[in-house]
């Protein structure tokens, strides 16, 4: 009887049950709305932000001192007060609701804990690049959005290169995968694509997440493949091949310039508007029209977010196209297309599997999960394996 690739994946998604794809449903589609109402309070917090002239007040202690400590104290005294005020709407979005659809384990404290870190160093990082900016729009003029653009590019690869030596271990505890069959196929996995066997790990991603995932960060010699302590448990000797031959993929396909290349021209292209519609748009807030002045900071701030999520459906391209290129790196080194498409299948549980076009479009950072186990399903039937 011949094979039939497009029964496979309707039995793959189908094996969910009801139940659980109409909570798929309902979690997606409440983040598609999660993003509207993250504008919502982006807004209110610019605008309370600027009434209180709490900015203002910071430049005018610090107005005799030198440009760069006034203007770091404004750039972090705004993204210290902003992350206070956008506090509950995170707690929302990254705890309770994560809680509600049992996405998380992570207890409140222990998230509050971890947010207050990261604000901590989004204050230090984001304040000096900040800074860095607003010294850009002083020396270069009219064209400091361009040179902004290469510092983007340069902060993106600075922090990809430290991140995985001194900003995830953080968060999370890394350690390389333990003895067993596991670690020698992973292993030679990575010996085969040509990795250093010491940059696979896996991490205790249960600590804030119970999604089934693993990712590559880095880049050089800081660059590492990490698998979740929940994949790890969850997942079959294949799955776990088909899975980290995913991210091999990315590793080896060099996916992340790709993204280091976009983000810098669309931050680029955000400068250049936001330079352009900075008056109208600050005037509407009541701030100071003027793009150079630091306590002027939230709505260039407003502006270029606003922006860059206006074009996430390209970088969802970009990120779809990269996914599809994995699975096909994936299916052709370690060829498990069942234990691809089984292990995709539990993804489906925060990533409803059945969006339509325009949702996968706009809003999905990876191919429907239908269509990617189509595609492995479509291999099975023209290799004929497993």
């Amino acid at each position: 009887m011949k094979f039939d690739a497009e029964q496979a994946t309707q039995d793959y998604i189908n094996s969910l049950g009801n139940q659980a794809l109409e909570k798929a449903a309902a979690y997606t589609s409440g983040n598609h709305w999660l993003m509207l109402g993250g504008l919502l309070v982006t807004v209110f917090v610019t605008w309370l932000i600027v009434r209180s002239g709490l900015l203002n007040r910071i430049a005018a202690t610090l107005s005799n001192r030198g440009f760069f400590l006034r203007t770091f104290s404004i750039c972090a005294g705004f993204l210290v007060l902003s992350g206070i005020i956008e506090l509950p709407w995170s707690i929302y979005t990254g705890w309770w609701r994560e809680t509600l659809y049992g996405r998380t384990s992570q207890s409140l404290g222990d998230f509050l804990g971890q947010s207050g870190l990261a604000l901590a160093l989004n204050t230090v990082l984001m304040g000096l690049f900040l800074t860095a900016v607003y010294g850009l729009i002083q020396r270069a003029g009219s064209r400091w959005w361009l040179w902004s653009g290469s510092l983007t590019a340069g902060s993106i690869a600075l922090l990809l290169l430290l991140g995985p030596i001194a900003i995830e271990p953080l968060f999370n505890n890394y350690e390389t995968v333990p003895e067993g069959e596991v670690k020698d196929a992973v292993e030679a996995m990575a010996i085969e694509a040509g990795i250093p066997t010491d940059r696979i790990f896996m991490y205790d991603g249960s600590r804030q997440s119970n999604n089934f995932t693993a990712n590559v960060s880095g880049i050089g010699s800081s660059a590492r493949i990490a698998i979740s302590d929940v994949a790890l448990d969850a997942a079959t000797l294949d799955e776990v091949k088909a899975v980290t031959g995913h991210e091999v993929g990315h590793y080896v396909l060099g996916h992340v310039w790709d993204i280091v290349a976009v983000l810098t021209v669309l931050v680029m292209v955000s400068f250049l508007l936001a330079d352009r519609l900075f008056n109208p748009i600050a005037r509407f807030f009541g701030a100071e029209e003027d793009v150079s002045n630091p306590v002027s900071l939230p709505v260039l701030i407003f502006i270029v977010g606003l922006l860059m999520t206006l074009t996430q459906p390209i970088t969802n391209t970009l990120s779809r196209s990269n996914e599809t290129e994995a699975d096909r790196y994936s299916l052709e080194s370690v060829n498990l297309p069942d234990a691809l498409a089984s292990s995709l299948v539990q993804t489906a549980q925060y990533r409803y599997p059945r969006p339509t076009q325009l949702q996968e479009w706009l809003f999905y950072t990876h191919p429907s999960v239908e269509r990617r186990v189509r595609r492995a399903m479509e291999w099975k039937a023209e290799h004929g394996t497993e």
